[in-house]
Order: C-alpha cells, then structure tokens, then sequence
C-alpha cells in the first residue's frame, strides 16, 4: 500500500455513511507521509488568492472519487476551496435545495460534479434535467483520448463528442394519450442547432482541431434531424478552414468502434452524444478514465463523461477516481491555474504509465486510496529535471 494510505480510511468510512445522515462530507485528513508542494514557485504565474469551486459530490461512487480528487488536489497545493452540496433524485431527505446549488454555481461560474442517479420512475423532469436547464448547460463536451498504460484494441485515440444537452430526446415532454400510447416529443430547434454547431466549431478553431462531423438521422427524422443537419451546414461555411462532413448515428456507432482515428470533432444531438459517449470510454478503457465538461455562456461545470454512478461499488474501495482527477485537472487549468493542473496531469499519467497501481478496471489489483496515493506520491514540481 502507498504511504499515508491509512489516512484515507477515515474519509471512506465518512463517505459510507452520507445516506445516513444529513452532514457534509468532512474534511478531508491531512496527508501527512505525502509530498506536498503549496510552498514550490511556479514557473508560471499563479492567481493570487483562493479559487472557489461548487462540489456536488452525486450518487453512487460519487462521494468516495470525490474524496479521493480533493486528497490530491490538496497534496499539489492548488489554491482552491469547495462549497458542497449533495443533490440527488434517489436520496431527496438529504439533497440540498435545487435553488442553492445553481446560485451556488453561478456564483462561482465552475463546479465540480458526480453521476447524479434518474430513476426509471417518478417525475417526468429529473433533477439533473433541471439543473442543466436551470443554469442552460447546453454543451457538453467529452474528450475520448488514449492514455500510456491502458491496454485497448484502438491506440492513440484522440476525439472530442459535443452533445446539446437542452433538447432532443431528453427534453422530458412525454404523455399517454390512451392507455397503453405514449407520445414522447424530440425538440429540434433552430437556434439551439445552431448554437450547438457554432460551438463545435469554435471548439474545433481554438484546440488545433481540423475536421467537424455532425451526426444526425436525418434520412428518417428528416424535419427534425433534417433542420439540425441544415444548420451545421450552414454553420460550416464560417468555418472554411475546418473540414466538414456528416454522418447517419447507425453508421458512426460501427465507424467507432471499427475506426475511431477517422474522427476529431463530432457534434450531435442529446439521445446520441449519450449512446457515443460510453462507446467512446470504452474504446479508451472504459468509465473509470473518461472526464466531461458542460458549458453555459457562463459557467462550466465538469463531471465524468460516461455517466454511471456505479452504486454496487460504494463502500468497496475499488472504483476507479482517474475521471474524477483528470476533470479536477481540467478544471484547474480553465481557472489560470496552469501549474497545479499540468503537475496532476503528469504524476496521473506517470501512474498509470508505470502499471503498478491500477485498479480492477484497468488490469490491475489496486484499491482506490492505493491508486490514489500512487498519484500524489507521483507529484514533483514542474521545475524539476
């Protein structure tokens, strides 16, 4: 077991117990046979003060990869403090107040989240629906990129999905209008087509991307799928130097999984960016190393990016928390704080690329504070040779 892993215990048998009472996580223990490096100058310029991030733990095995990322982000030194709030669908006698959480969010414009559970019965609309709505999440993006030291048929996959996540399939307008019909409303609109494509395309212009595919089944859906095919189309033609094609979603799930490489930037409707999502983490080693991000015109929130909360797991110390560190990675590097973020980067891959503390997932026999304490035991200051 890694140095200091002793220490985790107390955070593990804090978190088994949030579905038994209505307190916050507590604070993680202090690490102390771990390398900390608050004290190391930079050798790029660091905001001065503390970032203040919204934390919503989610559902599942949210809460333990939680404790797990905040362990190493405290271990690099990274100026950042979290209000937490627990929401949930399936735990309402402890979920904060929708409300709080989105002000909280817009306050702070980034947050952090877990897999918030929907369940197959009960309110139409889910909380998660309401709170990407509330706040106009619109895009989100999940980057499918190959890591050293994960064993997989593909290598050197390097693709980003971006989904509309206000509309489509998941609007959550259904009724019965007899027993036994169901009519469920797929909401296609013009400026939301739009807005996603314009996106996609910025995306693409900003990170070095060159080629913008739109998925679509506009050969059967052809109003709706038809208009949102139209717009990328139109979008496209601002965007002369990226390339630009379209493909039917049958056709793309199979050119996936059978030639990912041929991809770069594919952008899509809500039904399926979630079906491309998890074909994507599993091309690339599955849940447990996928990281998302949502965006608003005014916050962005980062969450897994194969949405499974993974509740058979919770209180078994084996989950994997690499999605949950890279999108606290993530998240460090969108607030300037560059140096913190690349440090996680590299002592995460410089883990995994060695392959002697991997978890079940990834081939290995590793627990999650073993895996955990790998990583910040992998810290060293960027200025080091």
């Amino acid at each position: 077991m890694a140095a200091g892993a002793g220490n985790f215990r107390p955070v593990l048998s804090a978190v088994n117990k949030i579905f038994r009472s209505y307190s916050a996580l507590p604070t993680t223990s202090t690490l102390t046979h771990s390398r900390s490096y608050a004290n190391i100058q930079a050798p790029v310029s660091k905001p001065e003060g503390k970032t203040t991030c919204t934390l919503i733990p989610g559902d599942g095995v949210g809460p333990e990869m939680m404790a797990a990322m905040q362990e190493v982000i405290k271990a690099a030194g990274a100026p950042v403090e979290f209000e937490q709030y627990f929401l949930s669908d399936v735990q309402r006698l402890l979920s904060s107040k929708l409300d709080d959480v989105v002000n909280s969010v817009t306050k702070n414009a980034v947050c952090l989240k877990g897999i918030l559970a929907s369940p197959v019965t009960g309110d139409l609309t889910s909380t998660n629906y309401r709170f990407r709505s509330d706040l106009d999440l619109f895009a989100n993006v999940v980057h499918i990129k190959s890591l050293p030291g994960i064993k997989s048929r593909h290598k050197n996959i390097d693709l980003v999905i971006v989904r509309e996540q206000t509309e489509g399939e998941f609007s959550c307008l259904e009724h019965e209008t007899v027993h036994g019909v169901v009519e469920c409303y797929k909401i296609v609109t013009e400026e939301k087509s739009r807005r996603i494509a314009k996106f996609a395309f910025d995306y693409a212009t900003k990170h070095g991307r060159k080629k913008v595919t739109a998925v679509h089944k506009a050969n059967i859906m052809k109003l709706g799928d038809g208009l949102f095919l139209r717009c990328c189309q139109d979008i496209a033609k601002l965007y002369p130097k990226i390339q630009f094609d379209a493909m039917i979603i049958d056709n793309c799930t199979m050119q996936m999984v059978s030639n990912p490489h041929q991809f770069d930037v594919l952008v899509m409707g809500n039904l399926y960016g979630s079906i491309l999502d998890n074909i994507g983490a599993g091309l690339v080693g599955g849940a447990g190393v996928v990281s998302g991000s949502s965006y608003s015109p005014n916050a962005v929130v980062y969450e897994p990016g194969a949405r499974h909360t993974y509740a058979e797991a919770v209180g078994k110390n084996v989950a994997n928390p690499t999605a949950y560190i890279i999108m606290a990675a993530k998240m460090l590097n969108h607030v300037n704080l560059q140096y913190h973020s690349q440090m996680i980067f590299k002592a995460l891959e410089k883990t995994i690329k060695a392959g002697k503390f991997l978890t079940k997932d990834l081939g290995g026999q590793s627990s999650t504070e073993e895996f955990t304490y790998a990583v910040i035991n992998a810290l060293t200051p960027l200025s080091a040779k």
